[in-house]
């Protein structure tokens, strides 16, 4: 017997994470919160854990069905590990990526390669439903440094200055499949497969 795939909705509009999870939850039916005109909510967490859950409950109350939410955003030492939640908003809210980025790169103006130490990390967050009293819940950590300017035309986000040393490039310099391969959002997603798998055999 085929199994039927699971409908999952995305807790998010940004279409570069939407094609993220398409290629790494292959046996789901994603489909994206704007499909249900589920409006943004207010990430009014101070962790990425507690916006995560926000947003999935939010997501699932609206369109019915099991959501995935994730909040994650960039760690930076020098700055007292800002921008963490304040990622996306790093620059003021509806700040673009290149106003966040340019933002991120004054503030480390003179700051040498060797403290320029950062980290992405991500929550994921699946609700089977609104009222879910037990989601699953995981997370990953991607490591880095940032990079003196922008490089590459990939990825979304921070992307063009996280340096990745085991590839000696930008995250934007890396193909979908390789970023795919180490991201903090891919080690999340691992993660939530396992689990997933897990309480499908109890």
């Amino acid at each position: 017997m085929t199994q039927m795939k699971s409908a999952l909705v995305l807790a998010s509009g940004n279409a570069g994470k939407m094609q993220e999870f398409q290629a790494l939850l292959p046996t789901y039916s994603l489909v994206s919160q704007t499909l249900f005109n589920v409006p943004e909510i207010e990430e009014t967490g101070t962790t990425f854990v507690e916006n995560a859950i926000l947003k999935a409950r939010h997501t699932a109350k609206i369109s019915n069905l099991p959501a995935i939410a994730d909040d994650s955003g960039l760690v930076v030492a020098a700055l007292h590990d800002a921008p963490a939640v304040y990622s996306a908003r790093y620059a003021g809210k509806g700040a673009t990526d290149s106003e966040n980025i340019a933002k991120l790169l004054r503030e480390l103006d003179g700051i040498s390669t060797i403290h320029r130490h950062a980290y992405f990390f991500c929550v994921l967050v699946l609700m089977r439903h609104a009222e879910d009293p037990c989601p699953l819940i995981a997370q990953g950590r991607w490591e880095g440094v940032i990079l003196e300017e922008p490089r590459g035309k990939h990825g979304f986000g921070y992307d063009p200055i996280f340096g990745v040393p085991s590839h000696s490039c930008s995250a934007a310099e890396l193909t979908l499949e390789i970023k795919n391969t180490l991201s903090h959002r891919a080690q999340a997603l691992a993660q939530l497969q396992r689990e997933i798998s897990q309480q499908a055999h109890h």
